[in-house]
């Protein structure tokens, strides 16, 4: 009864339950939708900023190409590296496994071994006389069940022994499959190697072209307020961009300063406020020295809005924290964060580098309140973990 009850109630709770699920699901397609539609708006502006960029300088806008497919190879390296040590891993468990079968198929062919030797010794004709001597009826059951027994034993030695050689057959294969596997990362990883040293000779020629313009033309106050300008242009505009899709987090972003971590590990290269360029302009974030390819973390909740590369700051992330907060990380080797991805406080965006033509690994940091550029060090007190 309680059965049939239920088999009736069920569909109608179904139906009862599908608008909801339907409207859940036709939500989450409009969200996508918008994000889709932010990551365009998104990709346009930074197409007309390149177009700007390009026009004042092409040798910013080769450095922009050079670094970003540096970016792309140290990516590239990294994953045939994480291959790499995953093969080598799997042939030290699989030559760990063939030793275990190889005890075992040795264990076993002993065993059979003497068993072979006992058969032989005792022979056919032997057996014959041991059961025509026995005149009880009951022992003569028990040596037949003995002489089965025997049998089936050796029977089952002689299968557990084609098994183990079977399995060890196919760990030996599975072994030479994964040599195989890399020695074609070995080769792939050569190829990419070549390319990335290409890269960056490009690289440095692209660098000494830029200096040398930089002192014949005196520019260089003038590159520096241009890329400020075009980095407080993207500012606006991703605010603009972004105001119909506030941040919402437990802790609102203001109620964190003083209680940040800094993103890296590193020694102040600049501070902010510092003079640069001749005291004409002022660092609006710091620089901190660290090695190539050390893990940058966010600092708190958030979204990133923008990884690309920006002139003058080069690889750079930027992380909505809501409140007309954002946080910047620049001069990256590498960006591990799209825009539209959401982000939690420790999360690794980016890795050290020195894109944006720096002479040294390092990480350029700041925190913007809407277009205002602010002391991060009332925001951020707290050292990053050893390690981090």
């Amino acid at each position: 009864m309680k059965l049939r009850l239920l088999l009736c109630v069920l569909p109608l709770l179904l139906l009862q339950a599908a608008p909801g699920m339907a409207e859940e699901d036709g939500l989450a397609r409009v969200k996508e939708r918008e994000l889709e539609r932010v990551r365009e708006r998104i990709s346009e502006l930074k197409g007309r900023m390149d177009d700007r960029a390009a026009e004042r300088d092409r040798i910013t806008a080769d450095l922009q190409e050079a670094e970003v497919l540096i970016s792309e190879q140290r990516i590239q390296l990294a994953e045939l590296e994480r291959q790499k040590a995953f093969s080598e891993n799997r042939i030290t468990e699989i030559e760990a496994q063939v030793r275990e079968r190889e005890a075992e198929l040795g264990r076993e062919t002993d065993l059979l071994g003497a068993q072979v030797r006992a058969a032989y010794t005792n022979g056919r004709q032997e057996r014959i006389k041991l059961l025509l001597n026995q005149h009880d009826p009951s022992s003569l059951g028990r040596m037949m069940a003995y002489y089965r027994y025997l049998s089936e034993h050796r029977g089952q030695n002689i299968d557990a022994v084609n098994a183990h050689l079977s399995e060890l057959a196919g760990l030996h294969s599975d072994a030479a499959g994964e040599r195989d596997r890399l020695a074609a990362l070995a080769r792939t990883r050569e190829a990419e190697l070549a390319r990335l040293d290409k890269a960056q000779g490009q690289r440095q020629d692209l660098l000494a072209s830029l200096k040398a313009k930089m002192q014949e033309e005196g520019a260089e106050i003038e590159r520096l307020a241009a890329e400020e300008r075009d980095l407080t242009r993207l500012i606006a505009e991703l605010t603009s961009i972004l105001s119909d899709y506030p941040i919402t987090s437990d802790a609102p972003f203001t109620e964190l300063k003083g209680a940040l971590t800094w993103p890296v590990v590193g020694t102040l290269l600049h501070d902010f406020g510092q003079p640069r360029a001749g005291g004409t302009l002022k660092w609006n974030g710091v620089v901190l020295s660290a090695p190539r390819g050390r893990e940058v973390r966010v600092i708190y909740h958030g979204r990133v809005v923008f990884a690309d590369w920006l002139a003058g700051l080069g690889l750079l992330v930027i992380v909505d924290h809501g409140e007309g907060y954002m946080t910047l990380y620049g001069y990256n080797e590498t960006t591990l964060k799209s825009a539209g991805d959401w982000v939690a406080p420790g999360d690794v965006i980016a890795t050290v580098g020195d894109s944006g033509g720096q002479s040294r690994p390092s990480l350029y940091f700041e925190i913007r309140q809407g277009a205002k550029a602010i002391d991060p060090r009332a925001w951020i007190t707290r050292q990053p973990r050893p390690g981090s």
